[in-house]
């Protein structure tokens, strides 16, 4: 039964073939291939349209992604689009005083009457520091020092209590409470370790003491007067701004920070991101904490270059490091980046010798020294102004050489503005043998 069954089977499916072959004669193959068509072309379709996506997922991928890194949020506490506009325009705002020294000109006029605060000299100066834990500090210290010493030497200046806060906020709380209770301060000087932390203890000694707050600002208007050169806003748009004058065609930024959570620092990275993400043809593929270390930084960079092949450029919100990261493409045989470095001596002669595209955005450390004279001032019955704004100038290739001093020590910040000083350049001749001499090193 089985055989009769497959034999008519078969039968019929001869008898198909026959009549198909009568009907359409050579076209048959034809009609199979196209049939057969669509399957064989599958691959590709899928191909095609994997591609298709690949493109989209290109097209949806973030033009900087190293603005997503935790590291690049900016604390928004500290950002003001008002005065990011402000500081632009003191960029190139000529001083109210342009006669007086640089480290007592001013680009406000806004005076307070400080005659509450009369007495007679000497004057007993306390100053509550965050610390001398880098290369800048150490060159703002020393000035302030000697700016001491010479006031001293005029009969203005007494006692000088400087209490270091390494680094802390709590020791810092700490210190400017004891300094307050104490009773030898006729006036008290703070550089805060952090903005948001230190300003109830700022306001406590506002309610005792005339109080002068430099460097790095508080969430408090308290102080008698608050001074700094233009600051963050500007230090953070003058080197972004560079890079982007550097790189017409676009190119990839890391950029490196050495700490959150501090006003002036926030500012400057907030101001350098506002002028990457404006520019539209810059990426910025990283964003990192460097700690103010330059094997980190060292390190960090030569990652970079690993993953990314090259980095264009490189912008530093504290410029200590510069040459570590600089030295980065050195050993590995690569061309420099566009730089943005600062204003210390090792820095500005790396950056002369090796012909580097650079600038040095600054935070002159003249302001330690006016910082003193301030007090000075106010204790004097002067009227001061309540927001001192000093002048903030750069370096550039064009006047790179009026900056440079060979003979000054790699730490050294050229504006420091001491040349006026009575014991400069040898007190900077003396430090190799000081307790500053690991952060030299």
């Amino acid at each position: 039964m089985f055989k009769k069954k497959l034999y008519m089977v078969l039968s019929l499916v001869m008898l198909a073939a026959f009549v198909l072959s009568a009907c359409g004669g050579g076209e048959a193959p034809a009609e199979e291939v196209a049939v057969e068509a669509p399957a064989e072309e599958a691959p590709a379709a899928e191909e095609a349209e994997a591609e298709t996506e690949e493109e989209e997922v290109a097209e949806e991928a973030p033009a900087n992604p190293g603005l997503a890194m935790d590291a690049a949020a900016v604390a928004m506490q500290f950002w003001s689009d008002d005065l990011y506009e402000e500081s632009i325009i003191f960029m190139d705002t000529e001083p109210i005083n342009p006669d007086a020294p640089v480290y007592l000109q001013s680009l406000l006029d806004n005076k307070v009457d400080t005659s509450q605060y009369k007495m007679e000299p000497p004057f007993d100066i306390c100053f509550s520091n965050a610390g001398v834990n880098n290369q800048w500090r150490v060159t703002g210290y020393v000035t302030m020092r000697e700016q001491v010493e010479q006031l001293r030497a005029e009969g203005l200046v007494g006692n000088f209590i400087h209490v270091d806060a390494e680094g802390s906020d709590e020791k810092q709380i700490t210190d400017i409470s004891d300094l307050v209770a104490g009773g030898q301060c006729d006036v008290l000087i703070i550089s805060p370790n952090t903005s948001e932390a230190l300003t109830p203890a700022v306001e406590q000694a506002c309610e005792v003491l005339p109080t002068v707050v430099f460097d790095r600002g508080v969430l408090t208007d308290c102080p008698t007067t608050f001074l700094k050169t233009i600051g963050g806003y500007a230090f953070g748009y003058d080197g972004a701004k560079f890079i982007v004058d550097n790189l017409p065609d676009g190119g990839n930024v890391l950029a490196l920070r050495i700490l959150p959570g501090v006003d002036v620092l926030e500012q400057r990275w907030g101001a350098a991101r506002k002028v990457f993400e404006e520019a539209g043809n810059i990426s910025v593929v990283g964003v990192e904490f460097n700690d103010y270390s330059g094997p980190k930084t060292k390190t960090i960079v030569s990652d970079y270059i690993d993953r990314f092949g090259y980095i264009d450029a490189i912008w530093m919100d504290a410029g200590g490091p510069a040459v570590a990261a600089l030295e980065a493409y050195e050993d590995l045989g690569l061309d420099f980046p566009v730089m943005v470095g600062e204003d210390q001596m090792d820095y500005l002669k790396y950056w002369k010798e090796m012909d580097v595209t650079a600038i040095a955005p600054t935070f002159p450390t003249f302001q330690w020294r006016t910082a003193v004279l301030a007090a000075v001032m106010i204790l004097q019955g002067e009227p001061v102004d309540a927001r001192w704004v000093l002048p903030q100038p750069h370096v550039t290739q064009e006047n790179l050489d009026q900056y440079y001093l060979p003979d000054m020590p790699p730490l050294y910040y050229a504006l420091s503005s001491a040349e006026d000083m009575d014991n400069w350049p040898d007190v900077w001749k003396e430090l190799d043998t000081t307790v500053y001499k690991d952060v030299i090193e």
